[in-house]
C-alpha cells in the first residue's frame, strides 16, 4: 500500500457523517452491559454466571434480528433499515423504566432483548453501507474511522453509568444477612432504579437521532457484481461460494466473545485481584480499557493508509494473545493492565474482520452483513461460559475462554480473509449511487 486511497468521495460526505453518529448512539446500549452487570448481581444477589445473562439476553437479540433485518433491508433499503432500528431501540431503552419499577430481573432482560434487536437492524444496515460509501481500497479504513466514534461513546458510558447508575454502596453477606427484610428491600429498590433516569435519556437520543435521519437525504446504495453468473442463486445458499465470508463470520464470532467476555468482566477481575477496591473504584480500569480501545480505532485507521488491513489485524491478534497470557499467568498489578491494554488491541478487529469479509459480495452484501451480525451471539455465549467458569474456579481462569478464542482471530488475520482466486480476480465490487 505505497498511494494512500482517499477515505471517501465528496458526494458522500455528509450521508458518511450521519451514519456514523448512528457508530457513536449505540455504543450506549452496548457499553452501559459492563455497568449493569456488577451493578444487577447487587441488586438482585445474583451469581456470577446469572449476571452474564444480560449479555445472554442482549446478543441473542442480535442473532436473532440480523437475519430479518438483512431481509427486510434487501426490500426497503439502507435508510428505512436505520429508522426500523431506532424506533425499536428507543422502545427498549423505555422499557428499563417499568422494569426498574417491578423490580424483575427477567424484565430487565427482555428490555435489553428489544433494544438489541433494534441494534441488530443498526449493524446490519450501517456497517456494509459505510464500507460502500467511497472507494473499495478504503473500505477497511473508512468502517474503522465509523467505528471510532462508537468507541467514543465507549468510553463516555462508563463515565455516565459510574456516575448515574453505580452507587459505590457495597455490602458484604454478612451485613445483608443482618439487614431486616424491610432494609434489604429498601437497598435494593434503591439499587434497582437508578437505572430509569439514563435509559430515558438514552430513549430521547435514540427518537432525536430516528428524526435527523428521517428528515436527512441519504442516498441508497445497490451493489452490483459485474462478473457473478446470471444462473448464481440467491438468498444463503449465493453466499457458499464465498468461503472467506464464511470464515470471517467465524472469526467474528470467537472476536466478539472474547472482546465482551473481557469487557464484562474488567470491574470483576479488578476487585478480585487488588484487595478493598470498590466496584466504582475498578470502574475506573474499564474506563481506561474503552480508551485504550477508542485510541486503538483513530490510530489503527491511521495506520492502514500504510500497512494492509489483514497484516494489521495479525499484529493486534498476536498482541491480544500475548495480553491475555499476563492475566493468565501474571502477578501482582500487572494482569489488570494487561486488562486494560488489551481494549487497545481489540480495537480495529470488528471493523476489519468485517470489512474483508464482505469484500466481492456484490448483491449478497447486506445478507452476508446479517451474518456477520448475526455472529455477534459469541459475546452471549462466551460471558456465560466464562462466568460459569470463574463460578466454578476463579475468575483468573476464566480468560483462558477469550485466549482460546483469539487463536481462531489470528489464523483468519493471517490467510482465512483471502478470497477464493476466482473472486479475487474475475469480481470487482462496484457501488452504484441510485437517488431516492
Amino acid at each position: 500500500m505505497t498511494k494512500p486511497v482517499p477515505i471517501t468521495e465528496r458526494r458522500y460526505v455528509l450521508p458518511l457523517v450521519l451514519v456514523t453518529s448512528l457508530f457513536f448512539l449505540w455504543a450506549l446500549g452496548v457499553n452501559l452491559n459492563d455497568i449493569l452487570i456488577p451493578h444487577l448481581k447487587k441488586a438482585f444477589g445474583l451469581s456470577d454466571f446469572r449476571s452474564s445473562l444480560i449479555q445472554t439476553a442482549f446478543f441473542g437479540g442480535y442473532f436473532l434480528a440480523a437475519l430479518p433485518a438483512g431481509w427486510l433491508m434487501e426490500r426497503i433499503g439502507y435508510k428505512r433499515g436505520i429508522l426500523v432500528g431506532l424506533l425499536t431501540c428507543a422502545v427498549g431503552a423505555f422499557l428499563f423504566i417499568p422494569a426498574a419499577s417491578v423490580r424483575v430481573y427477567a424484565f430487565f432482560l427482555f428490555a435489553l432483548f428489544v433494544m438489541a434487536c433494534g441494534q441488530g437492524f443498526l449493524e446490519v444496515a450501517a456497517n456494509p453501507y459505510v464500507t460502500i460509501l467511497g472507494p473499495p481500497e478504503s473500505s477497511e479504513r473508512r468502517l474503522n474511522l465509523a467505528q471510532s466514534f462508537n468507541s467514543v461513546g465507549a468510553v463516555v458510558t462508563p463515565i455516565i453509568g459510574a456516575a448515574f447508575i453505580l452507587t459505590g454502596v457495597d455490602y458484604s453477606r454478612s451485613q445483608l444477612a443482618a439487614m431486616t427484610p424491610a432494609q434489604l428491600e429498601a437497598y435494593r429498590a434503591a439499587e434497582a432504579g437508578t437505572v430509569k433516569m439514563p435509559y430515558l435519556v438514552i430513549t430521547c437520543l435514540f427518537l432525536a437521532v430516528a428524526a435527523l435521519i428521517f428528515f436527512a437525504h441519504l442516498p441508497e446504495i445497490h451493489e452490483q457484481d459485474g462478473d457473478q453468473p446470471a444462473a448464481a442463486p440467491g438468498g444463503l445458499r449465493g453466499l457458499l461460494p464465498y468461503k472467506h465470508l464464511l470464515k470471517g463470520v467465524l472469526a467474528q464470532f470467537f472476536y466478539v466473545g472474547a472482546q465482551v467476555g473481557v469487557a464484562s468482566f474488567v470491574i470483576r477481575f479488578a476487585m478480585y485481584n487488588m484487595a478493598g477496591l470498590s466496584d466504582k473504584q475498578a470502574a475506573n480500569y474499564l474506563k481506561l480499557h474503552l480508551l485504550g480501545f477508542m485510541i486503538g480505532r483513530f490510530a489503527g485507521s491511521a495506520m492502514m493508509k500504510r500497512i494492509a488491513p489483514s497484516r494489521l489485524l495479525s499484529i493486534f491478534g498476536v498482541a491480544s494473545l500475548a495480553c491475555l497470557l499476563i492475566v493468565l499467568f501474571g502477578t501482582g498489578g500487572a494482569p489488570v493492565w494487561a486488562i486494560v491494554l488489551i481494549g487497545f488491541f481489540h480495537s480495529i478487529m470488528f471493523p476489519t474482520i468485517f470489512a474483508l469479509s464482505i469484500k466481492h459480495l456484490g448483491p449478497h452484501t447486506k445478507l452476508g452483513s446479517s451474518l456477520l451480525v448475526m455472529s455477534i451471539i459469541g459475546g452471549a455465549i462466551f460471558p456465560a461460559i466464562m462466568g460459569y467458569i470463574s463460578d466454578a474456579s476463579n475468575i483468573r481462569y476464566a480468560f483462558v475462554v477469550p485466549f482460546i478464542c483469539h487463536i481462531y482471530v489470528l489464523y483468519f488475520a493471517a490467510r482465512g480473509y483471502r478470497p477464493a482466486l476466482h473472486l479475487s480476480q474475475g469480481a470487482a465490487l462496484q457501488s452504484l449511487p441510485v437517488q431516492h
